[in-house]
């Protein structure tokens, strides 16, 4: 969990409210906790990990902000707008939208690919940020509210991924363009649209899919010497968050790499 003391505050962000998708572990974890520390309403989504993400929920209410578990498979038709809803109802409306639910399915090279396999990528890492954005994008204008929405992309949009990975890669090319055009599409609205770009990430996604040799091979990349943790990229998600921090930052795809690829 995310050590209370390491997080900084955003005034601003007090009493506000968050949907995280994806958020029982890793990056999602790590960001909810964070809001939580800042006094936010935390709607805290999980699909099968319903025991960790109330560890969250736990961790959000001790370090001072409110929490509520909303379970739902992202990946079905009607779940997104049923998980919208339901922490919509919760939180009394949404401020800040954080779209971090996908994942890397497998790594499969592009001679093995199937209908099977390509649907399960699109469905997990595509469509359901289409979903949640537009349901945010018509509850805040409805609300009239200047709400923020965040996307989580990855430093694999940029290089392609590694071997088996290119379908999850432009999945993340995607969500990285998509981000700048929905900007453009809600600045009128006061909405504002912006993306965090993990590198390589210590979270369960590596675990899974990634060898000991694989992330040797991508640390060896990294001038900072280590690869990053879900804690480091919590605080971005509030900058982006907190209007009185970024209020004049949209469109834009923030790297958190420790200069594994640069500008």
């Amino acid at each position: 969990m995310t050590s209370s003391s390491t997080i900084p505050r955003f005034p601003d962000l007090v009493g506000k409210s968050v949907l995280v998708t994806g958020a029982s572990t890793g990056i999602g974890a790590a960001a909810a906790i964070a809001f939580g520390k800042n006094g936010m309403r935390v709607a805290v989504h999980y699909n099968a990990s319903r025991d960790k993400a109330a560890a969250v929920a736990g961790e959000i209410e001790r370090v001072g902000g409110k929490a509520f578990l909303v379970g739902g498979d992202v990946t079905k038709p009607g779940q997104p707008d049923h998980i919208f809803a339901e922490a919509a109802g919760a939180l009394q409306g949404i401020d800040v939208l954080v779209n971090n639910a996908g994942g890397l399915v497998g790594r499969v090279p592009v001679t093995d690919y199937d209908e099977a396999f390509l649907d399960a990528m699109l469905d997990l890492n595509l469509r359901p940020v289409v979903h949640f954005t537009r349901l945010a994008a018509n509850h805040m204008i409805a609300r009239d509210a200047r709400g923020t929405i965040i996307n989580v992309t990855s430093i694999a949009a940029r290089s392609g991924g590694g071997a088996g990975t290119t379908l999850y890669s432009a999945a993340k090319g995607f969500v990285s363009t998509a981000t700048r055009g929905w900007a453009k599409e809600l600045a009128p609205h006061g909405i504002r649209v912006n993306a965090v770009s993990p590198g390589v990430i210590a979270t369960p996604l590596h675990e899974r899919h990634s060898t000991e040799e694989q992330l040797a091979r991508m640390l060896a990349t990294i001038p900072l010497g280590r690869l990053g943790t879900p804690e480091d990229c919590a605080t971005t998600f509030l900058y982006l968050a907190s209007a009185q921090a970024s209020g004049y930052l949209t469109g834009q795809v923030i790297e958190i790499n420790g200069g594994q690829m640069m500008p």
